[in-house]
């Protein structure tokens, strides 16, 4: 069986570039020292984020398709909620010296196939090959404003709209089952376990919103929860979410959380609807806020207001105020 080591780096590359496609913003794509982009608008946005094996990821339940996939996809989402086109990526992969060819040549079959599914034109433009203890992969994205400007989380004001574009809470929900070890529920809601493995970020909504006048957005990866507080911290003011605009969230998930309610000890269906809706991450949505008066781009759904700061409570839900409860990548 050929592995990394067997064949080399040179070999290894070859193989896995071969896999990719061809983005429309590249001059000059994998093979020389660096990658030569166009950048007509003359600006650009930039991102990068790191995966860790049995942190961010466990190869027990991601193929190497997976992580290819949703290697971008949760890099795209950030440059989507600035309100700019996925252009460009780069990725580096570490993975210990015995790992196969055919899974390095999977995981390229999922970095092409989330570019052309989920931002068409954007490609993989290079990156880097490394040995090491475990998986590690850090990709850099790059997005083309089109002489829009950037859309920041410092611009929400009170009396806009709060408004999501995607899904809430099924990755978490996916990953709640895959932790349960009820292979059963896994596979009977193996659709939330998907969102999991291979998100859909909803970014063509990212120009949408720009377009439509939106005065702050950014990527829930984290957990609406934590996410909203993020914007009312940089626009200094607080974000009500109306907890009636959730239920449609929490209703599709119902039937998963009966699955796992029914161990010993366990929470509420309810409550872990509800807990996946606003602590649950890496659904990469798009939260937004628009002015009032603003007409909401198809794929985004009101789910509350800005209002003046409130002390002490960046996030309400309802009257009552809400931890930034969620994912953290240092502490778990």
């Amino acid at each position: 069986m050929e592995t990394i080591a067997s064949i080399g780096e040179s070999e290894s590359l070859r193989r896995t570039i071969s896999r990719l496609n061809k983005g429309e913003h590249e001059l000059v794509g994998p093979g020389d020292d660096a990658a030569v982009i166009k950048a007509e608008s003359g600006s650009f946005v930039v991102t990068t984020d790191t995966l860790v094996q049995d942190h961010d990821f466990r190869l027990d339940w991601s193929l190497a398709y997976d992580l290819g996939w949703k290697s971008i996809a949760s890099n795209i989402a950030d440059v989507a909620a600035m309100g700019a086109v996925p252009t460009v990526l780069v990725v580096a992969l570490v993975a210990p010296k015995t790992t196969e060819i055919s899974w390095l040549e999977s995981f390229a079959d999922g970095l092409r196939e989330a570019c052309l599914a989920l931002a068409p034109g954007c490609a993989v433009v290079g990156g880097d090959l490394a040995s090491g203890e475990q998986v590690v992969i850090a990709v850099t994205a790059h997005g083309d404003l089109q002489g829009r400007q950037p859309v920041l989380r410092s611009g929400a004001k009170p009396g806009d709209i709060l408004a999501v574009a995607g899904t809430l809470g099924r990755a978490a929900c996916g990953l709640e089952l895959l932790f349960s070890g009820n292979t059963d529920g896994a596979n009977a809601y193996d659709d939330w376990v998907n969102v999991q493995r291979r998100p859909q970020p909803p970014i063509a909504a990212g120009v949408a919103a720009s377009e439509a006048g939106a005065t702050a957005m950014l990527d829930v990866s984290d957990g609406l929860a934590k996410d909203a507080s993020r914007i009312a911290a940089a626009s200094a003011v607080t974000v009500q979410i109306d907890p009636l605009q959730l239920q449609g969230f929490e209703a599709v998930l119902e039937g998963a959380a009966q699955a796992l309610a029914i161990k010993p000890a366990a929470k509420t269906a309810d409550e872990y609807g509800r807990a996946w809706v606003l602590t649950g991450g890496e659904d990469h949505a798009l939260l937004a806020t628009f002015p009032a008066d603003a007409t909401l781009p198809r794929a985004f759904k009101r789910i509350g207001v800005v209002i003046d700061a409130v002390p002490g409570a960046p996030v309400l839900l309802g009257q009552q105020p809400i931890g930034a409860g969620g994912w953290d990548s240092v502490t778990g």
